[in-house]
């Protein structure tokens, strides 16, 4: 196991996820490029981002959003696991559903669902009217 500088727990579960799509170490090209962008000295001098590529996939990850090369590396291997998953998964990839999900949330409501739910709200307070009051 690498030491990517993150917690064990962490560690582990990348690990499970890699297995459970027979990912493997030797599988994965690794670079280590200058990062662009914001971080002065630091980005200047040091080359904190990481490029993976997946070779029997063919799937690349380019990452570069933390300082640290340690962390650049576990947050790209764990990218690179998420694209493997919705390649294999497609539709049933976790992440498809989300973005389905919100899709759907989103979407207007049709004339006749519209209607439904109108009729259905006249009918409830109808009931509601007809109730007694209650005295104390």
């Amino acid at each position: 196991m690498i030491d990517f500088g993150v917690s064990l727990k962490k560690q582990v579960e990348l690990d499970k996820i890699f297995d459970r799509y027979a990912i493997k170490e030797s599988d994965i090209k690794e670079k280590f490029v200058r990062s662009p962008g914001k971080g002065g000295q630091n980005v200047n001098k040091a080359s904190t981002a990481v490029y993976l590529k997946h070779l029997p996939t063919g799937v690349e990850v380019k990452y570069h959003r933390e300082r640290t090369q340690g962390l650049n590396r576990f947050l790209a291997r764990r990218l690179l696991a998420e694209k493997i998953e919705e390649k294999i998964l497609g539709e049933l990839s976790k992440k498809r559903q989300m973005i389905e999900k919100i899709r759907n949330r989103k979407k207007k409501r049709s004339k006749r669902a519209k209607e439904k739910f109108f009729r259905n709200k006249k009918i409830t307070s109808r009931k509601k009217e007809m109730r007694e009051k209650v005295s104390y």
